[in-house]
């Protein structure tokens, strides 16, 4: 039996990692997760899982659980903010800790879990963007190992299986294009919330739908393959591919291309990262290539969705910039999903604070936290937030 503990049960990825669970409970335990403002699947959780401990960031809901479990003598240990997170990271008791919590608020228990020697199963992509040399550092010293769940980057990970990574060439990253693929930057002015949140293909949070819709999830995903699997940027390669059938695919030197195929549904990755090196029973839709008509493949559109672009830009300058990269892209999404400012307003603050902020060298985690700060609250003054 494997102890798990879930950061960010309670979103999109954290579901179906509890979904994924549930159809192997002979072989997990859920012993602890983590959830932000949704009382009511909270509780769900709680109820159906009963695991130990609960963590949550939201004051307000923390007291709404905290009463709702004593009223109704529910044995579990409520925690609250950063010391809950860090907490359930690092419980003897815990094997592996899956990472699904959203944004940079992910860096820290993931380092912290790292250090009490726990295997991560990632889906927080923040925490490789930012901190990527000292995360991949520690699980190096300590022994741990990091599973990618993010559908890519399992995708490259599953096809490096039984080849060392020096006979590797080029990764080759695919990606849907999103909602505006093909679009005009003139006809993304007047975009609004609802419209970019909608993928066409995944069932993805809102702040992941906004950041694939402009492309910066994709550009978010090369830094994080850079650190995953120690590729130079220049051989992470982007293909469009609107089917979103191949989810990742790996060219050796030889001039072997080897893919890996599946349906669109994330429970695939969480399931082969929670059972690695074993696979086990198929829990999604099998694909049918009598009905798959086409695989298309194009480049990205670089001009009217430049975060691609300053992605690799802010990858190959290294130090703190992919952490100013993400901190303005974390706020910029969140003041567009509050109506604060336009659609291709995301993507000039970004430009904006790569060009304001210098870049320094990433020698410890505080520089990590002091940066994230000063760009934020510069974004935020901007709008008077």
């Amino acid at each position: 039996m494997k102890n798990i503990s879930i950061l960010g049960a309670t979103g999109s990825v954290g579901t179906q990692a509890l979904d994924v669970i549930k159809n192997q409970d002979d072989k997990f335990k859920l012993v602890a997760f983590s959830s932000n403002k949704n009382f009511k699947k909270t509780i769900e959780i709680i109820e159906g899982f009963k695991p130990e401990y609960v963590a949550i960031n939201d004051k307000n809901t923390f007291n709404k659980v905290k009463d709702y479990c004593r009223n109704n003598h529910i044995k579990i240990i409520v925690l609250e903010g950063m010391d809950g997170l860090i907490e359930i990271s690092t419980l003897n008791e815990v094997d592996m800790v899956i990472t699904s919590i959203v944004g940079m608020i992910g860096l820290v228990p993931t380092l912290e879990a790292i250090k009490s020697g726990k295997d991560i199963a990632l889906a927080n992509k923040e925490t490789l963007v930012t901190g990527g040399e000292l995360v991949i550092g520690a699980a190096k010293s300590y022994g741990v190992n990091i599973l990618p769940v993010d559908s890519e980057h399992s995708a490259i990970f599953q096809c490096l299986q039984g080849n060392p990574l020096n006979s590797l060439n080029k990764i080759l990253l695919t990606a849907s294009g999103g909602p505006f693929r093909g679009k005009s930057r003139k006809e993304l002015v007047d975009i609004t919330p609802e419209q970019a949140i909608k993928h066409p293909k995944w069932n993805m949070g809102k702040k992941i739908s906004i950041d694939s819709s402009t492309l910066m999830n994709k550009g978010l995903e090369v830094i994080e393959a850079h650190w995953l699997f120690n590729v130079d940027y220049d051989s992470i390669k982007v293909l469009v591919h609107p089917e979103s059938i191949i989810h990742s695919m790996v060219e050796y030197k030889d001039g072997s291309i080897i893919a890996q195929l599946a349906s669109t549904d994330m429970r695939l990755p969480i399931q082969y990262a929670l059972n690695y090196p074993n696979r086990e029973k198929c829990i999604v839709d099998r694909l049918d290539f009598y009905r798959i008509k086409n695989l298309t493949f194009d480049e990205p559109d670089l001009t009217n969705f430049k975060g691609l672009k300053l992605s690799y830009e802010a990858g190959k300058a290294g130090g703190i910039m992919p952490t100013i990269l993400n901190s303005a892209n974390e706020a910029a999404v969140d003041l567009f999903l509050n109506r604060k400012i336009s659609y291709l307003q995301i993507i000039d603050l970004i430009e904006e604070c790569m060009n304001k902020f210098k870049n320094e060298k990433l020698s410890d985690l505080q520089v990590i936290l002091v940066t994230e700060n000063k760009v934020k609250s510069f974004i935020n003054s901007k709008y008077n937030i």
